[in-house]
């Protein structure tokens, strides 16, 4: 099979969730209603954040980033998904491609970083709580937030300065429902060695350095909240972190588990839809998680319905 470079390369397929076009309807209804459940639920967030300003400290605003952070998130791969389920088609063009391998490793990058300085967050208020004010005051809040963004921006042009380098053979079949790199390495003919090692580098650096800081602030934590004498006191310390460490759990639980997986063993349906977890599902119940066990969350969010109506 003749290679070709990857600028002649028109267009990818996107092989997806399914063959049978029986269920496409059904998925159809699916991840639309999960998307637009996500785009909602993530705005409500945002906006009751903004809304109020007995909301503008830095949990919240770190959430509320977060929120944005998925909503793009989801709205890199979910929205072409269902324009291909919808019209019985599984091309992506060689641009949107590439498009979506930068985009989603902004995102996924900044997501990470954004868990691991809520991490850092509930951190300095367990256990530094009387000099919480002063630490996390709304100009290292800011700052954080703009350190994240930058570093994401970096990790997304070096996963596209990979793969337009990438030389591909006639067969450009992608076995998922979005341009995923791992995938698009196994696609190229020509020698990846060094890709593969730059990438998994790369993700090791972007994603390993977030876990390895949330890990260090759990540990402390944790310490922290077992020298208290009091149930009432170590549930109530407890609780102000218990909606963020679930969401580690999902985000980072599914996707190391595909990434891992996928080096060891080949990559397979089973894995594409464990894909969906962290890329659409995460996303989608961040909201729930943080409203359902707040407070302040809840009353803002009533306070704008009652407004609206």
């Amino acid at each position: 099979m003749e290679p070709q470079n990857l600028t002649s390369v028109s267009e990818f397929l996107l092989l997806g969730l399914s063959d049978d076009l029986e269920l496409h309807p059904l998925l159809f209804g699916l991840f639309l209603t999960m998307y637009l459940v996500t785009v909602l639920g993530n705005l409500l967030i945002i906006l009751a954040v903004s809304s109020d300003a007995r909301l503008h400290s830095p949990m919240y605003i770190f959430l509320s980033n977060l929120s944005l952070a998925d909503i793009s998130f989801s709205t890199i791969t979910v929205p072409k998904m269902l324009v291909n389920l919808q019209i019985h088609s599984k091309s992506i063009t060689y641009a949107g491609c590439l498009t979506q391998v930068s985009l989603f490793s902004l995102f996924a990058c900044l997501d990470s970083l954004l868990l691991a300085v809520m991490a850092y967050d509930r951190l300095v208020a367990i256990c530094h709580p009387l000099h919480y004010p002063v630490i996390m005051n709304l100009h290292l809040c800011g700052l954080l937030v703009l350190v994240s963004f930058f570093i994401s921006l970096l990790d997304s042009q070096l996963h596209y300065l990979m793969m337009s380098q990438l030389i591909f053979c006639a067969d450009v079949k992608i076995p998922h429902f979005f341009c995923d790199p791992p995938q698009l390495l196994k696609l190229a003919c020509s020698d990846t060695l060094t890709s593969n090692m730059l990438i998994y580098f790369i993700s090791a650096i972007f994603g390993g350095v977030p876990l390895t800081g949330i890990l260090y602030s759990y540990t402390r934590i944790i310490s922290s909240i077992l020298k208290v004498s009091s149930s009432g006191g170590k549930y109530k310390m407890f609780s102000t972190c218990g909606s963020h460490l679930l969401i580690v759990c999902l985000y980072y639980g599914t996707g190391l588990g595909v990434y891992l997986s996928s080096t060891v063993l080949s990559f397979s349906r089973k894995d594409v839809v464990a894909s969906v977890m962290y890329t659409v599902v995460t996303p989608m119940l961040n909201p729930f998680i943080y409203s359902l066990r707040n407070r302040d969350i809840k009353n803002a969010l009533w306070r704008i319905i009652s407004r609206i109506s």
